[in-house]
C-alpha cells in the first residue's frame, strides 16, 4: 500500500511537471473543444504499448456520442482503423450468449435454477459431487464447479469453427469421465455454487443449450433474435459471416517485433468467438443500458436485464471483479461499473458502462495483453475514454494515471503466470509520462 502511494504521488508530480506552455496549449484545446489533445495522448499510449490499432466509442444513454479508430488494423497493407473495423472481441461474447439464454428463459423454456441435465443428451456433473445439480444460473455466473480451463483446452484453427462433431459429442467427450478428451482437472474439488472459477467451457455448454432449446444453430439463433433486431449487420460468431477484408489482423510481439497471426477460430466460440464493430456492439450495450430496448425494439425485459447485471453470489471469489449472469461487475470509487473484458491471442477488448449515469465505453485493440506495458496501456485507454466522456477537464488529466486504479483494473487479462514487479510498473508509467510529454 505504501508503495502505491509513493508511485501515485510521483505520477501526479510527473504529469504536473509537463512544461507550462504545454498546459497553456492544453487549456486552449479544452476551451475550443478540440480533440487534438485526446488524439495525441491515445496515440502516445498506443505507441508505448506497441498497439497497432484501436477502435473506440462512447455511449451516453440512448446515443453514441463519439466514435473513432486509430492506427492500422492491417499493418502490412496499411489499412487504417475506423469505427467500422471488425475485431474478434473474445470474452465480450459471453454477454451475447447470456442474452440468448435469458431470451429463452423468458419464453418459458426453463427456470434459472433448473438442472441443465434436463436439457442435455449427457450427464453434466462434477464427479466428486454427483448429487449436486449444475444449473443455468451457476453456469452463467461461473459457479458450476467447472475449473478454469486447463492449457490443453485451448484449441485454435485458421478460419472458422464449428467442426462436424462440435458442440456434441465433443462436450460429452471433454466433460464426462471416460470421454476421449476428458481430463480430471476440468473440475474443481468444490461443489457447484461454492466458489467462482472463470470457466470458458461453461459458456460452450450454454451455447449448446441455446442450440438445443431453440432447435436452431447457435449462430442462426443469435442472428435472428439479437443481431438483426439490433441492426448489427457486421457481427457474427463465424469469420465467414463478416467481411474479412475489414477484420483487424491480430498481432503478437516477439523479440521486439510485431508479427501478424492468421485469422483463427476457437473451439468454445460461444465464450469468445464473436466478431463485431464498436458501432454494432454499441447497439447491444444501449439495449442493456436502457432496460432491454434499442431504437424502440425490445430484446429482453427489464427484470431480466436487472438480474443479469446483479451480483449472483458473494464470497469465495479470488478475482478483481464480481459476476452477474454473463456480465462482470466492478466497484470503483464508490461507483458500479458493468460490462466485460476480452482477451485472446492478438486481441484485447472492453465494453463497460457506469451504472450511476449510464455512460458507457467500448474499445478494441489488435494486440493481446501479454505483459505489463500492454496491460497498463489497455487500462489507461479505458481511463482516457471515460475522461473524454466526462468533458476532458485538464484538472482531471492526472487522475487518468492514478496508480491505484491502474493496479486494480483489468488484471484478469494478464497471463495467469505473469508476476507483477512493483519497480517495473513504476518504470513503465514513468517512461510513458515522458512519452506523452514529448513534442514528437
Amino acid at each position: 500500500m505504501e508503495f502505491k502511494k509513493i508511485v501515485f504521488v510521483a505520477i501526479v508530480v510527473s504529469i504536473m511537471a509537463i512544461p507550462s506552455k504545454s498546459f497553456t496549449k492544453m487549456e486552449r484545446l479544452e476551451k475550443t473543444g478540440n480533440d487534438e489533445l485526446f488524439d495525441k495522448i491515445i496515440t502516445k499510449i498506443m505507441q508505448f504499448g506497441r498497439i497497432p490499432a484501436v477502435s473506440a466509442a462512447i455511449i451516453k444513454g440512448n446515443n453514441v456520442t463519439w466514435k473513432k479508430g486509430f492506427g492500422l488494423y492491417d499493418v502490412e497493407n496499411e489499412k487504417e482503423a475506423n469505427k467500422d473495423t471488425i475485431y474478434l472481441v473474445a470474452s465480450i461474447s459471453k454477454t451475447v450468449t447470456a442474452t440468448a439464454i435469458m431470451q429463452l428463459y423468458e419464453k418459458g423454456c426453463f427456470k434459472l435454477d433448473d438442472d441443465v441435465n434436463k436439457y442435455l443428451p449427457f450427464i453434466l456433473r462434477n464427479p466428486e459431487y454427483p448429487n449436486k445439480p449444475i444449473t443455468f444460473r451457476t453456469l452463467l455466473a461461473h459457479r458450476s464447479s467447472l475449473a478454469e480451463d486447463p492449457p490443453a483446452f485451448y484449441a485454435y484453427i485458421p478460419g472458422d469453427f464449428p467442426l462436424p462433431d462440435y458442440p456434441y459429442p465433443w462436450l460429452r467427450e471433454y466433460l464426462v469421465p471416460g470421454g476421449i478428451n476428458y481430463k480430471p482437472q476440468v473440475w474443481t474439488d468444490k461443489p457447484p455454487g461454492y466458489e467462482m472459477n472463470y470457466a470458458n467451457v461453461g459458456y460452450a455448454v450454454l451455447g449448446y443449450l441455446v442450440q438445443s432449446l431453440s432447435n436452431q444453430s447457435f449462430e442462426d439463433y443469435c442472428q435472428k433474435n439479437i443481431f438483426e433486431l439490433l441492426d448489427m449487420k457486421n457481427t457474427s460468431f463465424h469469420l465467414s459471416g463478416v467481411n474479412i477484408s475489414r477484420v483487424a489482423v491480430p498481432y503478437v510481439l516477439r523479440d521486439d517485433k510485431l508479427y501478424p497471426l492468421l485469422q483463427y477460430g476457437i473451439i468454445d466460440y460461444p465464450a469468445g468467438g464473436l466478431r463485431t464493430t464498436v458501432i454494432d456492439l454499441s447497439h447491444f450495450l444501449i439495449a442493456h443500458i436502457n432496460d432491454g430496448i434499442y431504437n424502440g425494439v425490445r430484446i429482453l425485459s427489464k427484470d431480466s436485464i436487472d438480474e443479469m447485471h446483479k451480483i449472483q453470489y458473494y464470497g469465495n471469489n479470488r478475482y478483481n471483479f464480481d459476476y452477474g449472469l454473463g456480465w462482470q461487475i466492478w466497484k470503483r470509487g464508490g461507483k458500479t461499473y458493468i460490462g466485460h473484458t476480452g482477451g485472446l491471442y492478438g486481441v484485447a477488448t472492453k465494453m463497460v458502462f457506469r451504472k450511476s449515469d449510464n455512460v458507457g465505453i467500448i474499445y478494441f485493440m489488435n494486440r493481446g495483453v501479454d505483459g505489463v506495458k500492454e496491460w497498463i496501456a489497455f487500462s489507461l485507454i479505458e481511463n482516457l475514454l471515460f475522461w473524454k466522456a466526462d468533458g476532458m477537464k485538464i484538472s482531471q488529466l492526472p487522475s487518468i494515471f492514478k496508480i491505484e486504479e491502474v493496479m486494480n483494473e483489468n488484471r484478469n487479462l494478464l497471463p495467469k503466470d505473469y508476476k507483477l514487479n512493483e519497480r517495473s510498473i513504476y518504470d513503465v508509467i514513468n517512461s510513458l509520462r515522458f512519452n506523452i510529454a514529448s513534442k514528437k
